[in-house]
């Protein structure tokens, strides 16, 4: 039987970070979590996410940077951006890039839970 698909959670906010990982866990998924956009690219996790969930605003590098980087890198990882002040402008460049979703602080359950089943290609 194959793991539970790897979600990593990049906030600066320790409490966003904590109970997103334990909406991610309630799904059946595993998390790990970052408090930093460097922090997820320094890590050895990089090449087991099967899906970023990503603050837009951080301090150093932004989720939008950090998107950028992986998609400089080669890497494709879907991401979902969260963020407190959402921006259409920013929306709009996110989903250009290759965003599978872009969500509001505070989200729902339900609208996380359609996020990750459009970027792990729902095989319910």
């Amino acid at each position: 039987m194959r793991s539970a698909p790897l979600i990593s959670i990049v906030d600066d906010d320790e409490s966003i970070r904590e109970s997103t990982r334990g909406l991610v866990r309630s799904l059946g998924y595993q998390a790990e979590t970052f408090a930093s956009a460097e922090e997820f690219l320094g890590s050895d996790r990089v090449g087991d996410t099967s899906c970023l969930i990503t603050d837009v605003q951080m301090p150093g590098l932004n989720g939008i940077d950090l998107q950028r980087g992986l998609i400089d890198r080669g890497v494709q990882i879907p991401t979902i951006f969260i963020t407190a002040f959402p921006e259409e402008r920013t929306r709009l460049h996110a989903m250009k890039a290759g965003a599978v979703g872009y969500l509001g602080k505070p989200f729902t359950e339900e609208s996380l839970l359609k996020c990750l089943d459009t970027a792990l290609g729902s095989s319910g």
